[in-house]
């Protein structure tokens, strides 16, 4: 007997909602640290251990998930990883961070780039510039210093690679004395770091170039490492670089939203 129309659209709802819920537990088994319980994973998802016990048979099946037969706790199987990985080569944050770059240049009427560190220093791959851009000698390709830049501050300040403070520490002793008295003090390189943490970006005025004010926001790979760094510049006369101003709060919102896209998860604590 041929099956009713009506019964046609329940049963894609049905097919649905299962996909649904195995998507659910296999988020939930990544949130629990990539293995988990049972019971641990009912609880999570707020269904009983029997249903969750039905769809982690399915999801086995596929290797999706697997059973350590030792302590019967469900882990991310073969599947799953493979999946991750094929992900993964997907961010690339110059190509992800393509929108957030029109955006700043839209929003803000700013020069805006997005930088990696290379084996010279912090270098400009992908550059927006506004109707009027404000005239700077820097293009794709062109390498920052770590200390005089907002770009090279703010891979110093999240960055904690020896190599990176090295160069730190080789730049301010090749600098003349008026541009070192910039960063007068005690331990001037962990105090310029402290202070691009607590901002959550760096701040420059002035710094690298007469007149050019730039605002610069870290952006992490899934590892939690920083992959690359997303900087706005403009002249100091109408760039507003106050922390709470204008433009760093764009800045940093965009580059999370470039992270996050790309895997990591922001600490909850720090933000509780």
């Amino acid at each position: 007997m041929p099956r009713s129309a009506a019964a046609k659209p329940a049963d894609r709802r049905q097919r649905v909602q299962s996909a649904e819920m195995g998507m659910a537990i296999l988020k939930a088994l990544a949130d629990l640290g990539g293995a988990a319980s049972l019971t641990s994973l009912a609880n999570s998802v707020e269904e009983s251990t029997a249903k969750v016990h039905r769809y982690l048979a399915s999801l086995a099946q596929e290797g999706l998930v697997a059973q350590d037969a030792a302590t019967q706790h469900y882990y991310l199987g073969r599947e799953a990883i493979r999946i991750g990985l094929a992900a993964l080569r997907q961010c690339d944050p110059v190509r992800m961070g393509e929108g957030a770059l029109v955006r700043l240049r839209e929003q803000l009427q700013v020069t805006c780039f997005i930088a990696v560190m290379g084996n010279k220093g912090p270098t400009v791959l992908r550059m927006e510039e506004p109707a009027l851009p404000v005239t700077v000698n820097m293009r794709p390709g062109s390498v920052l210093p770590l200390l005089w830049s907002a770009t090279g501050q703010a891979f110093l300040g999240f960055s904690d690679e020896a190599a990176v403070l090295r160069q730190a520490e080789e730049e301010f002793a090749a600098a003349p004395a008026e541009q070192r008295a910039l960063l007068a003090g005690a331990r001037p390189i962990e105090r310029l770091r402290r202070q691009v943490r607590d901002q959550g970006c760096a701040i420059v005025n002035d710094t690298m170039l007469k007149g050019i004010s730039a605002v610069s926001a870290p952006i992490f790979d899934a590892t939690g490492k920083v992959s690359a760094m997303l900087t706005a510049l403009g002249a100091s006369s109408g760039f507003d670089a106050r922390p709470g101003g204008r433009i760093c709060p764009e800045v940093i919102r965009e580059a999370q939203a470039i992270s996050i896209a790309s895997g990591h998860e922001p600490d909850r604590r720090a933000a509780a």
